[in-house]
């Protein structure tokens, strides 16, 4: 830990398991998670709906480092760096991934540097020894690997966090553009799955939903194409930020092609759109889901 602190210090594996620890259930949701959906098509790893995970992360808080090392008046970032590096297009040399943290982010009492995931040590491919955990932003804040930390006067402007992790509403143009941060209000339906082919009778339409604090109001089901909409019987008791898990009764489907929709709401009102906002990264997709699905007899 250095920087714009007053008592720059190493903290070992051993130093961090004396401090008080907490464990904060949390999801970790990559910013391009259903990149694939966006329309027109944008470049990037074409995930699905499967860039999304979620457990219980044990550590550290980052306050409690930062109050031990004392920051300095006029501090503006916590700066987090991993160990891993490599060929950035456009980028000379090696770079790390390093990315910042506004203080008052840093300084939430949910944002902790994690050693266990699930009550073991983290898996290497996880982030194993140590990673931060920023609870409620995309995946993309926390950092792997971690390796060092730095409090800094000045806006960190390291291509992870400039360049890469921006919404870019332009195509062509840089115009416009901001950063990408918190978790937007999504719900994914689970079951029935895209183009299955079902027996007419009675199912369960089941999913998740989630937000940036966890905190979901209702989710709405469609099975009409948006005609009329029901509301899905959830659990508003859900864990940290964890998702939360919906159902919904489809009683005495009859034979024929339908198109299944849900619609999370959060407990701050943000609901999912129609469409969602259109980035050349294709970060943050949150369009309402959709599904279709025959029935035969």
């Amino acid at each position: 830990m250095n920087g714009h602190v007053e008592n720059p210090r190493w903290f070992s594996l051993q130093d961090l398991y004396s401090l008080p620890a907490v464990t904060v259930p949390a999801l970790l949701e990559c910013a391009g998670n259903k990149r694939k959906l966006f329309e027109p098509e944008v470049y990037g790893e074409q995930w699905e709906k499967g860039a999304i995970s979620q457990g219980y992360w044990t550590g550290v808080r980052l306050k409690t480092l930062l109050e031990v090392t004392g920051i300095k008046a006029g501090a503006a970032e916590v700066v987090t760096e991993g160990m891993d590096r490599g060929k950035k297009p456009g980028t000379e040399g090696t770079v790390s991934f390093v990315r910042s943290l506004p203080l008052e982010k840093a300084l939430h009492e949910d944002t902790i540097i994690a050693y266990a995931h699930n009550n073991q040590p983290i898996p290497f491919k996880l982030g194993y020894p140590l990673r931060l955990i920023v609870p409620g932003w995309y995946a993309m804040a926390s950092v792997k690997w971690l390796r060092q930390i730095r409090v800094s006067e000045e806006p960190f402007t390291g291509p992870f966090q400039t360049e890469d992790y921006v919404y870019y509403p332009e195509k062509d143009s840089d115009e416009g553009a901001f950063p990408v941060t918190e978790i937007k209000t999504d719900s994914s339906i689970l079951q029935p799955v895209q183009r299955d082919i079902l027996p007419s009778g009675t199912h369960t339409i089941e999913g998740i939903a989630w937000s940036s604090t966890g905190g979901i109001d209702r989710v709405e089901v469609s099975t009409d194409g948006g005609s009329s909409w029901s509301e899905a019987e959830h659990n508003p008791d859900q864990e940290g930020y964890h998702w939360t898990r919906w159902s919904l009764e489809w009683p005495d489907v009859q034979p024929g092609e339908y198109t299944i929709l849900s619609k999370a709401v959060d407990a701050s009102g943000g609901t999912q759109p129609e469409t969602a906002f259109w980035n050349r990264n294709g970060y943050g997709y949150n369009a309402v889901d959709r599904v279709e699905v025959k029935v035969k007899e």
